[in-house]
């Protein structure tokens, strides 16, 4: 009996030690859907061999899908590597931002680095309290409207924002339901403010004054959604019965390649802009982050960076790409005043009370 004890002991505790031992030489990656292929995680296991490391990458699940649930899942512990976009870094009071680390811009690991946009690698909103990144920019994009350009012509396209509001796009444009910042962006750009300009509004009472039902702005967001044929949730719908959808670039990008032929359309105000960062979990050291740095080295190098304009239909960070279409056509692309900003709380609650009343009617 007691030999059986003995030997049942030993499994466990030798069960317990195997199980560290995986979990220590797993280095867990937690992304959005389609950024790190099967075949990109083992060209960097076989640097990282090359290079002794005893670590391999692991893409974890779920996807990621938003802010709350990307804080949820880093707090939980199990995440040494995640592709924050950016804005997400400060909102709430920055707390993703406890949970990561400045990054070693000068760590003979990111030897790529120095490719990147300088306009790209020191943005306020993802710095520490020492102003160090805790980001390295990864690839953005828009998000913007598109036009089915099997349905229209390039005379056809609205040259303004204003545009939208036109009779002739009622029942053919396409917005998000969920995501609706960026919906009050288009209204904020009709009247001729910057597309954010609630966040910036430091007096709590002239924010709210803006929620009221016959403020311009609430009147602008319900014009705008009567011109709305439907709405999307999940992700966007390219159907055939639309002329304008707003959408991310990979979303349409994956409908062009598809078949579909979609189109930005390139307004005078420009579009609102987004990025994508890749980031450290504050208790990484040692190998280990060398491991995630040798990760986040080959994901900012030619390669991947190729894939993100011409895979993903996003702009690549880096400068080594052949070719960066948005970036090149407009250099201001990435201008900070269209970069979504981490909303504060209040202005957050104004634009949902906008945009739930203008739904209602």
């Amino acid at each position: 009996m007691l030999y059986r004890l003995k030997t049942k002991l030993f499994f466990v505790v030798w069960a317990m030690l195997a199980c560290t031992v995986v979990r220590a030489e797993t280095l867990n990656v937690f992304t959005w859907e389609g950024y790190v292929l099967p075949d990109e995680v083992e060209a960097v296991n076989k640097l990282l061999k090359e290079q002794g490391y005893d670590y391999t990458v692991n893409v974890v699940s779920p996807w990621a899908e938003g802010p709350e649930q990307m804080f949820k899942v880093i707090r939980g512990g199990e995440v040494d590597i995640s592709f924050l976009t950016l804005n997400y870094i400060k909102m709430q009071e920055g707390k993703l931002l406890k949970l990561l680390q400045p990054i070693n811009v000068d760590s003979p690991r990111l030897s790529n680095y120095q490719h990147l946009s300088k306009s790209l690698t020191g943005i306020p909103m993802a710095l520490d309290p020492q102003g160090k990144p805790v980001y390295i920019p990864w690839g953005g994009g828009a998000y913007g409207i598109w036009a089915n350009m099997d349905k229209l012509s390039e005379a056809d396209l609205p040259k303004s924002v204003a545009e939208l509001w036109d009779a002739k796009w009622t029942g053919k444009l396409s917005l998000s339901s969920g995501q609706i910042q960026p919906n009050i962006a288009l209204a904020s750009l009709a009247l001729g403010k910057a597309p954010f300009f609630l966040n910036d509004i430091r007096d709590n009472q002239q924010l709210r004054s803006y929620s009221e039902p016959n403020s311009t702005l609430q009147q602008k967001v319900n014009g705008l959604y009567k011109q709305v044929g439907k709405f999307w949730d999940a992700g966007p719908e390219f159907s055939d019965d639309l002329s304008l959808v707003a959408s991310y670039g990979p979303g349409a990008s994956a409908h062009n390649a598809a078949g579909g032929n979609w189109k930005l359309v390139e307004f005078s105000e420009g579009n609102t802009v987004w990025l994508d960062t890749i980031n450290f979990h504050r208790n990484l050291a040692g190998k280990k982050l060398e491991a995630a740095e040798i990760f986040a080295n080959y994901f900012i190098g030619k390669q991947v960076q190729e894939r993100v304009v011409n895979g993903l239909g996003m702009v690549a960070a880096s400068s080594l790409v052949d070719a960066n279409e948005l970036l090149d056509k407009n250099p201001n692309f990435f201008s900070e005043q269209m970069f979504w900003p981490p909303y504060n709380k209040l202005s957050d609650n104004v634009m949902r009370v906008i945009s739930d009343r203008a739904m209602k009617q």
